[in-house]
């Protein structure tokens, strides 16, 4: 199968179409090997425009989600990002296609250690990993000037807000409905956050101290 001319395609008619610009957010989806984070029995989904169960009751997210979620940041290649929820490792493996640095955790131990592994063997040295409560942070690495969170909650983790830079950007999809959110971008200027809606969209529930099951 011809991976390459897959990733092509995905770009073209699933991000580009879509209005993604962001150049270097286009080079990323082009390069980075999708397939190499979908599970053997499914990989000839890899490039669809849908998201992938990866196991654990987990998913790779839909490209187009990866790429919107991506350039809302607006990565420069300066900074350092706080990835919650790992999963796959596709969406950290962009992240350090545009990032200066990406750590990111990962709950569930299993998924992790896949990703660390995989994200290893592709060469990703800027990407660091651990398992456990992504809602409460990586406050031994904070301040963060972005941080993306991949699991639904009803609001954003107060650890996480602490932990990210004055001026700093962070994407999430909001909201009580386990079948529904809203993807919000949210800057953090001194004691104020502005939070600006994306769009609608369905992601797995963030689970953890300050996660949408205990809310």
């Amino acid at each position: 199968m011809d991976y390459q001319k897959l990733r092509e395609r995905m770009v073209e008619e699933q991000i580009r179409s879509r209005g993604i610009t962001d150049a270097r957010v286009i080079d990323a989806l082009r390069k980075v090997k999708r397939h190499a984070f979908i599970p053997e029995a499914l990989i000839n989904s890899a490039y669809e425009d849908h998201p992938v169960p990866i196991g654990e009751g987990q998913t790779i997210s839909q490209p187009y989600i990866v790429a919107l979620m991506s350039e809302s940041l607006r990565l420069t290649g300066n900074e350092k990002v706080l990835e919650v929820g790992t999963g796959s490792g596709y969406q950290a493996a962009v992240l350090a296609e545009l990032a200066k640095e990406v750590y990111s955790i990962e709950r569930i131990a299993s998924l992790q250690t896949r990703a660390e592994s995989l994200l290893a063997e592709l060469g990703y040295r800027t990407v660091h990993l651990k398992s456990g409560d992504g809602t409460l942070g990586w406050p031994q690495e904070a301040p963060f000037e972005r941080i993306i969170i991949t699991a639904a909650a009803a609001k954003v983790p107060p650890a996480l807000i602490e932990q990210l830079a004055e001026g700093g950007l962070l994407i999430a999809p909001i909201g009580e409905d386990r079948l529904s959110q809203i993807l919000t971008l949210i800057e953090k200027k001194g004691a104020t956050l502005i939070s600006t809606p994306v769009c609608g969209c369905v992601f797995v529930p963030l689970i953890g101290k300050h996660g949408l099951k205990d809310q």
